[in-house]
């Protein structure tokens, strides 16, 4: 008989269930459905009972790819891992940018958020409570959504709900994609086929500020603009986004007085060598747990 067996590691169980959030319209005049993986925390089978009250709060998340297309499903053990710790998590699928340049990403992310809101009776979340979440070119596209929130160009699907939320996590994102090449990477950021130049359409950022900079988010930033609570984490090692443009970010952010903190992974890479880890995990979990 084993008497001292009595607490769970995981946390809730986890429901999962896929969605189409919206259907774009392509420039070659075909359609594509966009996909939502929504991870629902449960509680049938949980003696302490019922959801927090209003609902759970809310994470969309938004996967990196370079821009390209998504993997989103191969990242299911981190969503399985933050719903058990009580939060509903909307890992959506944008337009990718071998079919939609920006700012399609970004207005993506955005009616990811409206559609969360407007279901959320169906997902029991609470509408309040919402953070975005995203690593690499994904964090680029939620640093975007969230430091522009209703206005910047959007779409007009569920235009009766906000985009405005409440707090952003933003994982080793590119923040200025006119400085990339400024700093060591293994890559070259000007180079108009590098994620940086196709999602702009093809052009070299350098040579097209007025591609690349309304595709960074630095440009969004000013002291009378609100600004959701920002955490940043990026790897010492990280070969690929330059370590500096989460320090630009941070560094600007702390000057305008936005509520602002900065994690330095010293050893990490590129989402790897760190932040495939609890301890990753539980730096935002706690973060969150103060601003959501």
């Amino acid at each position: 008989m084993i008497s001292d067996l009595d607490q769970d590691d995981f946390g809730y169980p986890v429901n999962i269930e896929q969605v189409t959030y919206v259907t774009r319209q392509l420039a070659d005049d075909s359609s594509v459905d966009l996909p939502m993986w929504v991870f629902t925390p449960g509680v049938d089978n949980m003696p302490e009972g019922a959801m927090p009250e209003g609902g759970w709060p809310v994470i969309v998340f938004v996967r990196g790819s370079a821009f390209h297309e998504q993997n989103v499903t191969d990242c299911s053990n981190y969503f399985v891992r933050i719903a058990e710790q009580g939060y509903v998590v909307a890992a959506l699928k944008y337009r990718h940018s071998d079919i939609a340049p920006f700012p399609a990403q970004m207005q993506d992310c955005k009616t990811a958020v409206r559609f969360m809101r407007k279901n959320a009776e169906r997902f029991h979340c609470n509408k309040d409570r919402i953070a975005l979440w995203g690593d690499s070119s994904g964090g680029h596209t939620v640093l975007m959504a969230g430091f522009t929130g209703n206005r910047a160009p959007d779409t007009d699907a569920y235009a009766e709900e906000s985009v405005e939320v409440n707090a952003i996590v933003d994982w080793h994102g590119p923040t200025d994609f006119a400085k990339m090449n400024f700093y060591p990477s293994s890559q070259n950021h000007s180079d108009p086929q590098c994620p940086e130049g196709v999602v702009i359409d093809g052009g070299d950022v350098l040579e097209h500020p007025d591609l690349s900079a309304p595709a960074s988010p630095m440009t969004y930033l000013s002291a009378d603009m609100p600004t959701p609570s920002t955490l940043i984490m990026h790897g010492g090692r990280d070969q690929l986004v330059p370590f500096n443009q989460s320090c630009r970010l941070y560094a600007t952010l702390k000057a305008l007085g936005k509520d602002v903190t900065f994690y330095k992974l010293d050893n990490a890479c590129h989402a790897c060598y760190g932040f495939r880890s609890a301890r990753a995990l539980r730096l935002v979990f706690d973060w969150l747990s103060d601003r959501l």
